[in-house]
């Protein structure tokens, strides 16, 4: 006879069978060639109520339940001013991937509600900090986010572009505020259609966008650079497919010998300096 599996076991299932290649192995290797994870860790992995931070907690979750590190895990939600609708998408989320969420709230939409422009970056800024305070209050020393391959390519391309700097967003972090914390980015290897072929395999439905602000800004016209570089890679995968890894790669293996100038800690250093 076969064995019926519940909704939360399709999930786990899928996670290490149909998607072991493609998000499972690449967020054991990017937390093992990172080394962001070590025995007594406590971590507070960060849900938004998106795809992405989900597919993270079920990862986390998983790496606990079978993995060799002997850590500890809180999945932390924070309600910077949801709508019903939307708090409540993903608390019947948690419940149906069976994850013990702990939602706690804070006036952040409320505070960026008034500044002009684009707010997302203040709305950034303002969300690590208090999920940083409340995980140091729960005796947490790391936070996990759910950043993935694309973004580090996106935000390489986009410091290079807008910024003049070769930058980009690292696998692990330590706080400058709240020492001695860290941040790890888990999914750092995983590719976004990866999640995105995971969410629609197990038939969810996560959280958008849940900003306020969000049809003010299409209202205002005023254009995401990420976005501009999510179209950017997309043109460069017609082009040739390994260009978005090549892009990844590079960031691995920057030769010092043909650059000409670098910054360490505020220290600008010329070619120059050493010709």
């Amino acid at each position: 006879m076969k064995k019926e599996f519940t909704k939360m076991q399709q999930i786990e299932r899928s996670l290490i069978t149909t998607y072991k290649k493609t998000i499972w192995s690449k967020f054991v290797k990017a937390i093992n060639e990172y080394q962001l994870i070590k025995d007594g860790d406590k971590i507070a992995v960060c849900i938004s109520g998106g795809k992405d931070s989900f597919v993270l907690a079920k990862c986390m979750q998983e790496l606990l339940r079978h993995g060799r590190n002997n850590f500890e895990l809180v999945f932390l939600v924070m309600n910077p001013g949801y709508s019903n609708q939307n708090r409540e998408l993903i608390i019947e989320n948690a419940k149906l991937m069976g994850i013990p969420i702990q939602m706690f709230e804070s006036p952040i939409f409320t505070v960026v509600a008034d500044v002009g422009g684009n707010p997302c970056y203040l709305c950034a800024r303002m969300r690590r900090g208090y999920l940083y305070k409340e995980a140091q209050q729960l005796g947490c020393n790391k936070i996990a986010l759910g950043h993935h391959f694309d973004d580090v390519i996106e935000t390489t391309l986009m410091n290079m572009l807008y910024s003049g700097e070769v930058k980009t967003m690292m696998p692990k972090l330590k706080s400058l505020n709240f020492k001695p914390m860290e941040l790890i980015r888990p999914l750092y290897m995983v590719k976004e259609k990866d999640i995105l072929a995971f969410k629609d395999y197990n038939k969810l439905m996560f959280l958008q966008c849940a900003c306020l602000m969000t049809e003010k800004i299409a209202n205002d016209n005023v254009d995401s650079k990420r976005q501009e570089m999510k179209k950017l890679i997309q043109n460069f995968r017609k082009i040739n497919p390994h260009i978005d890894r090549n892009i990844f790669q590079s960031m691995h293996n920057i030769n010092l010998d043909t650059v000409l100038g670098t910054r360490t800690n505020g220290n600008v250093k010329s070619f120059l300096d050493n010709y």
